[in-house]
């Protein structure tokens, strides 16, 4: 989940997929020095509950110098950097947009520092060298004992075709399969996280038991087609219509058993193809929302700030500025005909609120970047989105898992939802399970800060995985 301290307007559950500083682009042009700054810098970038490794690969031009970024714990790396000053030790990088400044003290191999973005500061040291690789011993390794295909598939009513991957158990005939569906924020086929890839050990998991399995990149991301940031949890249904839909051309796949798995907001995906289709055979729902986006929203804002020690009157103040302006937009969306109207309303509840919060004034780093979310259409849709209707009409077997630690999508909540729903629509074929002690990603914890997410070695709790694997084994016979 993106933003991560109690104190930022507000929080979108995009399942820690952006750097949280946002240090998209950096330019380093630094002038002369008699000191050789060149080579690999790291740190560990914490902010709040998140933490993440940033890497500078420092080299020499004729014209001065220039870098690389990369951001190993999420997998991303040789983003260009530019545009920096080194006054004597004091090193200073610079970025426009986002509006984003690392300045620190050079001295032999350490730069102590600050990183500042949207009105907000964290320190930053930056030391020589690699941060160490980081060991994810659940991830499987090749060869696989079974047939593995890069796919793909279009999704005709959206224009646009969708890459993934299929893995089919070994041997002949017809055999059931599975579409993984990915929680929020734009995620490659294998839900990549932080260094894991639980994706990828849900579907080795299953197709060694015999389930083919169907994973794909979202929509404008890795090698699928599209435009994420123009899409809603709508649209991405219709993506996995259109992966059910390829699925059943597939002379290996028994049409009349296809299944659906889906994480955080892929729990709410889910739900939403099954409800209007007769042919989908049962539906898993891991971390998935039972009650309304604005309802998830606020309660993993508090949360995490509970777990974090963070939850004084200053983030209650704030968590309530951030009640305001999700209510302005689950009230005011639809009805609104004129989307600058809306951003008016937005415009003048924030100048409102600048008297106690002034960051909140409009036109701050703070204000732009709330609004842009804000005004989103993901986010528009999601905050006013109530699952339980599709829920209720939802009669193929369900199985909703939680961790009890999971401080995104809080399990007392949503599993209960989940389950009074499923039982107003006259379903009889569900199962709620609650797993101690594991959090949102379904890791072994102790907080369920998404702090913890990359320290874990663990991707998948094997305890819900097997649990998992043999629910679906039993309802694709």
């Amino acid at each position: 989940m993106g933003p991560v301290t109690p104190f930022v307007l507000f929080w979108y559950l995009q399942d820690m997929r952006r750097v949280i500083a946002a240090v998209a682009v950096l330019w380093i042009g630094l002038g002369a020095s008699a000191q050789d700054i060149t080579g690999d810098w790291t740190g560990l970038l914490t902010a709040g509950a998140m933490q993440v490794h940033i890497v500078f690969h420092i080299s020499r031009q004729d014209t001065g110098y220039s870098a690389l970024m990369d951001s190993p714990d999420q997998g991303v790396n040789g983003i260009p950097v530019a545009s920096a000053r080194l006054a004597g030790a004091q090193l200073t990088l610079e970025v426009s947009q986002p509006k984003v400044e690392y300045s620190g003290q050079w001295k032999d191999s350490l730069i102590t520092g600050t990183f500042k973005q949207a009105g907000l500061s964290f320190p930053l040291e930056l030391r020589r060298g690699m941060a160490a690789p980081l060991v994810r011993p659940q991830t499987p390794a090749k060869p696989y004992p079974y047939r593995e295909e890069d796919v793909r598939f279009e999704n005709r009513g959206a224009g646009i075709t969708l890459a993934g991957t299929l893995t089919l158990p070994p041997g002949k005939g017809t055999f059931s399969a599975v579409v993984l569906i990915t929680g929020s924020g734009p995620q490659n086929r294998d839900e990549e996280l932080l260094g894991h890839k639980p994706f990828l050990v849900i579907a080795d998991a299953l197709t060694r038991r015999g389930i083919a399995v169907l994973r794909y990149d979202d929509r404008g991301t890795g090698q699928s087609a599209g435009e994420f940031s123009r899409a809603t949890t709508a649209d991405f249904a219709t993506d996995v219509e259109a992966a059910v839909a390829y699925l059943k051309t597939r002379k290996e796949i028994d049409a009349r058993r296809i299944g659906l798995i889906g994480h955080s907001e892929g729990g709410i995906i889910a739900p939403m193809v099954a409800a209007r289709s007769r042919d989908i055979r049962f539906i898993v729902l891991l971390a998935g929302p039972g009650v309304p986006g604005e309802e998830i929203i606020l309660s993993q804002q508090q949360l995490i700030a509970q777990a974090a020690g963070a939850w004084g009157k200053q983030a209650q103040d704030m968590q309530g500025v951030n009640r305001g302006a999700m209510d302005i937009i689950v009230r005011d969306s639809l009805r609104l005909q004129h989307r600058d109207t809306l951003q008016t309303q937005l415009e003048a509840y924030f100048q409102e609120k600048s008297a106690q919060f002034p960051m909140l004034k409009p036109g701050t780093p703070v204000t732009r970047q709330a609004m842009a979310e804000l005004l989103s259409p993901w986010t528009e849709y999601f905050l006013a989105y109530d699952p339980a209707p599709a829920l209720g009409q939802v009669h193929c077997p369900v199985l909703a898992m939680a961790g009890s630690k999971d401080l995104q999508v809080s399990p007392e909540e949503n599993l209960v939802a989940i389950g009074r729903a499923l039982e107003r629509g006259g379903n009889k074929r569900f199962e709620v399970k609650e797993f101690p002690d594991l959090n949102h990603l379904f890791q072994e914890a102790k907080t369920g800060l998404p702090a913890e997410y990359s320290a874990i070695g663990q991707t998948f709790s094997p305890a819900a995985l097997e649990f998992m694997v043999n629910w679906v084994v039993k309802q694709a016979k």
